[in-house]
């Protein structure tokens, strides 16, 4: 069985996501982001960078969120799995929305939400949310050429960017001038097995 060390309020609910899209089996073993919890010598023996998540899959160890989505499509049939031409544009656009997006939205997410509101810095929020315009402007614009990210169906392209998203959805980050990101989330949002990791993760 598939073993994933992490918690769903982590980046490791992306991986959860992708699991119960594939619909495999796996045991969550839980992890938090404090390091007393990450840096054991057992669990830096799986991730040398002690953090989550980390993915067992036999003798395979993975870590990177990303990576192990882009694993897992490649793995199992079903329609999660991702050919040549799907598999290269979600790492074109999963590695995107690494790079221009995660760092900003978490700004945002830490100063509108995550933070206690003394040490919060409006500032801080208001250029993450105008420097996220250039990338949300990208975005929108791709989704207006088709329905999806990688063509007319959901695959992990989107799965992985709507993970990252996520967190705008939380920060109240303001999607009105990008109706196409809006809707677009909003249906990547709505699946079930989105639905089932988000109630783990208020359980």
């Amino acid at each position: 069985m598939l073993t994933l060390y992490g918690n769903p309020r982590s980046r490791a609910m992306r991986c959860m996501w992708m699991l119960e899209e594939v619909g495999q089996p796996y045991q969550l073993i839980e992890k938090s982001v404090r390091a007393d919890d990450l840096q054991t010598a057992e669990y830096r023996k799986l991730n040398p960078n002690a953090r989550i998540p980390t993915l067992v899959d036999g003798d395979l160890v993975l870590w990177e969120s990303m990576a192990i989505n882009l694993y897992l499509a490649q793995k199992y049939d079903g329609p999660m799995r991702a050919g040549p031409e799907v598999y290269g544009l979600a790492a074109q656009w999963s590695f995107w929305a690494m790079l221009e997006t995660e760092a900003l939205l978490f700004d945002l997410l830490l100063h509108r939400a995550l933070l206690p509101e003394f040490t919060r810095d409006a500032s801080h929020a208001e250029r993450a949310e105008l420097l996220l315009g250039k990338p949300l402007h990208i975005l929108d614009d791709a989704l207006a050429r088709q329905g999806y990210l990688a063509g007319p169906d959901f695959t992990v392209a989107d799965l992985n960017v709507a993970g990252i998203l996520a967190w705008g959805k939380m920060a109240k980050l303001d999607l009105s001038v990008y109706p196409r990101v809006r809707e677009w989330l909003d249906r990547c949002m709505a699946r079930p097995a989105y639905k089932r990791v988000r109630e783990l993760a208020r359980a």
